[in-house]
């Protein structure tokens, strides 16, 4: 396929313009995907923002090979219009991309940790992504949509295949008492993933408002006000032990020192959040207390990809988190800048194909 397409180009910090660029000529091992939904997240308006942070504008990506402006965008899924070589998908399949790329042959890759494999890189993050009419895929990191799956919904997919990673890292067994801080768009999809692992007493912890509400209809089985004296009221219900597991999902100041103070001694702390400052930690109460600080990123596409789908076909999270579909053409005002402002509590998407 040749001639030119629409995409949000990304030249840095509040500087991304809709342009006609080439289409994109997939190579050996690569499907060419028409961009039908795109999800916009928090990491998406810290580079509008603030960055280039993770984009490589003025450095040339070291897996990539990515340098220059960029088609942001790592939320996508699309139909299949053409492959090359021997891959799992096919023309006019619709699919959804897991967006990191791992190369299969290195010792990370091996222990089927691709998601910190050795050269790892993200589509729409460091190299071009699916902000545009169409974007070439690595095939292996796509995985079909079930059917009946409606866009608005698929287009969740990647995030939610990060939650779902990071409710697999939070160590929970089932029975346990855990806390999720934070009620977002990231906090929501870590909850969809534990209850879909475990049957635990889960407990979310947000301001006052439909994303709590949000939280008991998803399966939660307490909420909390973050008004109230959340430490507190964690010990209270739990006699004076403090949660199993606490996962951190808000980056809000206080919260991961929150989190030591309400987890259980010999219990589990996973970070999700990522705050705007660096948090002081009490590494007395880290040692002392023998408690287990974890982290997660990004998600293992074998293992979490097509789970997340399988969710999304099945329940209601897809309906509840999606706040707004929009053309490209509005990415910054009602997307972005939306995210910037605090404005948004679930998911806006981008339909790159939609026309003015």
């Amino acid at each position: 396929m040749t001639g030119t397409m629409r995409a949000a180009v990304y030249h840095g910090a509040h500087d991304i313009r809709i342009e006609s660029v080439p289409v994109p000529v997939p190579r050996d091992g690569e499907a060419l995907v028409a961009v039908r939904r795109n999800g916009i997240c928090g990491t998406d308006a810290t580079e509008w923002a603030k960055g280039p942070t993770l984009v490589p504008l003025a450095k040339r990506h070291p897996a990539s090979g990515h340098v220059g402006p960029m088609i942001p965008g790592h939320e996508f899924v699309g139909e299949v219009v053409d492959v090359r070589g021997a891959t799992a998908v096919r023309a006019g399949q619709v699919v959804a991309s897991g967006a990191g790329v791992w190369c299969g042959a290195c010792d990370r890759c091996a222990q089927d940790r691709t998601n910190v494999c050795r050269r790892y890189y993200t589509l729409g993050l460091n190299a071009h992504g699916g902000l545009a009419e169409y974007v070439a895929v690595p095939a292996h990191t796509l995985r079909a949509v079930p059917d009946g799956l409606p866009l608005d919904h698929a287009g969740m997919a990647q995030p939610l295949a990060v939650g779902l990673h990071a409710a697999r890292r939070a160590g929970v067994r089932d029975g346990g008492r855990v806390v999720v801080i934070g009620a977002g768009a990231i906090g929501t999809f870590v909850l969809a993933g534990l209850t879909h692992l475990h049957t635990a007493e889960v407990t979310v912890i947000d301001l006052p408002g439909p994303k709590l509400t949000r939280a008991l209809e998803l399966g939660a089985t307490h909420t909390l006000s973050a008004r109230e004296d959340v430490v507190a009221a964690v010990l209270e219900a739990t006699s004076g032990q403090g949660a199993d597991v606490v996962i951190e999902a808000s980056g809000a100041p206080g919260q991961y020192a929150n989190a030591l103070a309400m987890v259980a001694t010999g219990g589990r702390v996973l970070a999700v959040g990522l705050p705007k400052e660096r948090p002081a930690l009490d590494m007395f109460a880290l040692a002392l207390r023998e408690i287990t600080l974890a982290s997660t990123v990004a998600h293992v596409c074998d293992e979490d990809l097509a789970p997340a789908l399988e969710i999304l076909a099945s329940g209601p999270l897809g309906a509840l988190l999606l706040d707004e579909v929009i053309p490209l053409e509005h990415l910054v005002e009602a997307g972005l800048a939306r995210l910037v402002g605090g404005f948004v509590q679930g998911k806006i998407l981008v339909d790159p194909s939609a026309r003015l």
